[in-house]
């Protein structure tokens, strides 16, 4: 485990995965799921307590998913509309995006907890989209139970191989995000289709 990150956690404890954690799902590429890691590393030697290092986690990523959706909700709407069709986001793309929300919304939050690009903006497009809150708190505490003992049990169990840690971690994220990326373009094209017929 780097030093500066060992060093971190002697000053600051359970605040480093609170904070990591909250920014990531807030919506801001920070390390959240590393600052989780290391604190589950940590209890392994004894500098933290394991249970107080998953409470932590849950409060900040239900928190921070939050912040994140109510952020979409208010103004994440109006910016996609504006500026989305600079990066392919057409009005029309953006209904098929909204239907797949309505119909798939609350499995994708659920999801979208262990996939490392669609943890960050995954709450904000919820609420962007229009999912109702209700169904999204009930999906994303879920999910942030079951992301954070499954994280830090990694982290754990794997404290002391922290290279092997890191890159197994990284490599789930991203076949995940190829996974959730097909699903998700089958399940544009099978709506357009239906549109269309």
């Amino acid at each position: 485990m780097p030093e500066w990150l060992v060093d971190l956690f002697a000053r600051y404890g359970y605040a480093v995965v609170f904070v990591g954690v909250f920014l990531e799902n807030t919506g801001l590429p920070v390390p959240g799921e590393t600052a989780l890691l290391a604190g589950a590393a940590l209890a392994h030697f004894g500098r933290l307590a394991l249970a107080w290092v998953v409470v932590t986690a849950v409060g900040a990523a239900i928190l921070g998913d939050n912040l994140g959706f109510l952020i979409g909700r208010r103004y994440g709407r109006g910016l996609i509309e504006r500026y989305g069709a600079h990066v392919g986001l057409t009005r029309a793309r953006l209904d098929e995006f909204d239907r797949f929300f309505l119909r798939h919304g609350g499995r994708t939050i659920f999801i979208a907890r262990f996939i490392t690009g669609l943890r960050v903006f995954g709450a904000l497009l919820a609420g962007a989209s229009g999912l109702r809150w209700p169904t999204f708190l009930f999906y994303n505490a879920a999910g942030a139970v079951a992301w954070s003992i499954a994280i830090a049990a990694a982290g754990y169990s794997l404290a002391y191989s922290w290279e092997t840690l890191e890159r197994w971690i990284g490599r789930s994220g991203l076949i995940g995000l190829a996974v959730v990326a097909a699903l998700v373009g089958v399940a544009l094209l099978r709506g357009r289709r239906a549109h269309d017929s």
